[in-house]
């Protein structure tokens, strides 16, 4: 039983929340006279022995950042054989039940909580802390739209972003970055994957991967599908598409990600752009990208896949972790719920198979020849390849001056091979750039197309 006195000084009252490490509860400071919460913090899933020091080690980092989007840590007091974390009260609703209330929000009320959020979190990238587990139940939402970001890793035990070493999941399925999802230690840019996915919630109005008894499934789907995408995200596309970016290198900064939102929907701004060399490309100004970095050849929304052999590699990490993540994950859950082608399929033919009105011709040699052309001539005359774009993918990558601004930066860039794929309607392929400095270098690529031979246009790229 808990006891209703914490540390001489803190007298519980009701249950406020509750999260994969315990309940959360509304305390009285009764030396000062004022309301705070109380967590109890330490307890590793299965375990009944707290790991005092690392709780202590988080107490502190959590109470460097003094910050007005940050809960802020007053004490770590103990009582018994339990420590207790006693922090600001926050009086209001986390972002996951305004969504569950409320229904999808709009990109107009979704920006300024995200702002806030980012804001928060740029404040502990400077600071040296990665929060680990960014999600919809972490934000806090007061009555005047005032937010507070909160928990930033205190309730745990033995659990280091190495998944192999402790068997738990940091974080919540749902928004973890691919490079977690796989085993690999959290970074900032895994808080920026997070902050995307807890947008994509708030304008979808559901997470981005649902998660139910297959914890498993949804690890391989983040790390090895093209990150989902939202028809209907307005002016905050280009966001979703600079944040849930396969490639931690290709995010932009959380900083980046604050100023877009803070400046909203201006008719003709300028987005800072990722780091250099990045795979988002056209919804951003570019700077001079690292010669260590490829820039993509088409414009820009979605994320890179990185090379090839890559997902084989991190299935089978994810495979090999997965049983013993689902003991921490299983704590956790419930926290977010407040065309075809007819044509050859890659022989060369002199005469290619007859289309009909019906049946339009999609052929490798077609395929490959589209996307040779659009490259000749991207760098040379961007307005004539922009209508070469969906009016979907247009729409997620930004304006044409800023398509056209990207592609200033290179003299050129030719198709080195190409491997077309009509079934699917998608071409992978390596580019060769001849950068605007006399640079080159070279890129992997996937197209999704629609149309046909002769009458091609780019639906995606990854």
């Amino acid at each position: 039983m808990i006891a209703a006195l914490i540390a001489g000084r803190y007298t519980l009252g009701r249950e406020v929340g509750r999260g994969g490490m315990g309940a959360v509860w509304l305390a009285r400071d009764e030396v000062l006279g004022r309301d705070v919460a109380l967590k109890r913090v330490g307890w590793a899933p299965g375990g009944s022995t707290p790991d005092l020091e690392r709780a202590e080690r988080e107490a502190r980092l959590a109470a460097r950042l003094n910050h007005p989007h940050v809960v802020a840590v007053y004490d770590l007091v103990t009582e018994g054989a339990d420590q207790w974390l006693v922090m600001e009260y926050v009086e209001g609703a986390t972002l996951a039940g305004l969504v569950q209330r409320h229904g999808a929000l709009t990109p107009e009320a979704a920006a300024p909580i995200l702002r806030q959020a980012a804001d928060a979190l740029a404040a502990a990238h400077s600071a040296g802390i990665v929060h680990r587990d960014v999600k919809p139940s972490n934000i806090l939402v007061a009555p005047d739209g005032h937010v507070k970001l909160s928990d930033f890793g205190i309730a745990r035990a033995e659990a280091d972003a190495s998944l192999t070493q402790t068997g738990l999941v940091t974080g919540s399925p749902a928004y973890l970055s691919p490079e977690v999802a796989s085993g690999q230690t959290a970074q900032p840019a895994s808080d920026v994957w997070s902050l995307g996915a807890t947008l994509f919630h708030a304008l979808a109005g559901r997470p981005p991967y649902e998660v139910g008894e297959n914890v498993l499934g949804a690890l391989y789907r983040i790390v090895n599908e093209p990150p989902p995408l939202l028809a209907d995200a307005g002016w905050l596309a280009p966001v979703l598409a600079a944040t849930m970016s396969t490639d931690p290198g290709s995010r932009w900064s959380m900083e980046q990600v604050r100023d877009v939102l803070a400046a909203g929907p201006s008719e003709g701004r300028t987005e800072p752009l990722p780091p250099a060399g990045t795979a988002v490309a056209g919804p951003v100004a570019v700077t001079e990208p690292e010669p260590t970095r490829q820039i993509p050849p088409a414009a820009p929304a979605a994320a890179r896949r990185g090379s090839r052999g890559r997902p084989v590699a991190i299935v089978m990490a994810a495979v090999t972790i997965v049983v013993l993540a689902v003991v921490g994950w299983t704590l956790g859950r419930g926290d977010d719920h407040d065309p075809g082608a007819d044509g050859a399929s890659g022989g060369h033919s002199d005469s290619p198979p007859p289309s009909s009105p019906t049946t339009p011709a999609v052929t490798a040699d077609g395929m490959e020849s589209f996307v040779a052309d659009y490259l000749a001539t991207v760098t040379t005359d961007p307005k004539a390849t922009w209508e070469q774009l969906t009016p979907a993918f247009q729409a997620r990558s930004g304006n044409f001056g800023q398509y056209q601004k990207f592609w200033s930066g290179f003299r050129s860039a030719a198709l080195v091979t190409a491997q077309p794929d009509p079934e699917n309607m998608q071409i992978s392929y390596t580019v060769e750039y001849v950068h605007a400095d006399g640079r080159t270098s070279t890129d992997d690529v996937t197209l999704t197309l629609e149309g046909s031979d002769g009458d091609f246009d780019i639906a995606a790229e990854s």
